[in-house]
């Protein structure tokens, strides 16, 4: 996977934040490709892009937590660190919920923020390279009881929990705990990087 090249995207309307951190990222060796919106980000975007998201919450048209969900739709890989305004905190706590990696307050240090853009992008390698090795894929699937493979079905599917509780007759507190185990025995923690994982073997196990 290492010929593959990490780029960081930063999607910022603010024209001058967009530029200093265009600086900042090139200047500790970064590669960068700037969006001034969710919109055009989107339509530039391609399942093979490698790196990671630089994201503003709050943008005119379509905002961050919007594009999070398009690209979570998409089955994206590519982690996002929200960048997030005063009174934001609560939105960003949701986005970490539906799969962001982290975020960061305004103002920042230019240290802190460099330090988590660089953290996305070992999780990023690490995804890329599982999605690589099909036979470590196969023998993590085969370490899920009967269960879990139904629940991770059922996941892939896109049932939230309290609808597999519900057609399973458990408790959805028991889904939890069975969608904890499959997220720990897969070795990932996005759902995205699940799915990926999984469509990757898709001819080769019974699930889904």
């Amino acid at each position: 996977m290492s010929d593959i090249q990490q780029i960081v995207y930063v999607v910022e309307d603010d024209e001058a934040v967009r530029d200093s951190l265009e600086l900042l990222l090139k200047s500790d060796g970064k590669a960068v490709a700037t969006y001034e919106g969710a919109a055009a980000f989107l339509a530039d975007y391609s399942e093979d892009m490698a790196g990671c998201i630089v994201l503003d919450i709050r943008m005119p048209g379509m905002d961050g937590m919007e594009l999070q969900k398009k690209l979570n739709e998409l089955h994206a890989l590519l982690p996002i660190i929200f960048v997030t305004g005063h009174g934001d905190v609560p939105m960003a706590v949701d986005a970490m919920k539906e799969g962001a990696v982290d975020f960061i307050q305004k103002p920042y240090r230019e240290e802190a923020l460099l330090e988590k853009i660089e953290a996305a992008l070992t999780q990023d390698r690490e995804q890329r390279q599982t999605l690589g090795e099909q036979q470590e894929i196969l023998r993590r699937v085969k370490t899920l009881t009967p269960r879990e493979s139904e629940i991770m079905a059922r996941m892939i599917a896109g049932q939230a929990n309290k609808v597999i509780a519900i057609e399973l007759e458990i408790s959805q507190r028991t889904v939890e705990i069975h969608r904890s185990r499959v997220m720990h025995k897969m070795g990932t923690h996005s759902l995205a990087h699940l799915v990926r994982m999984v469509l990757s073997v898709k001819d080769r196990i019974d699930v889904g």
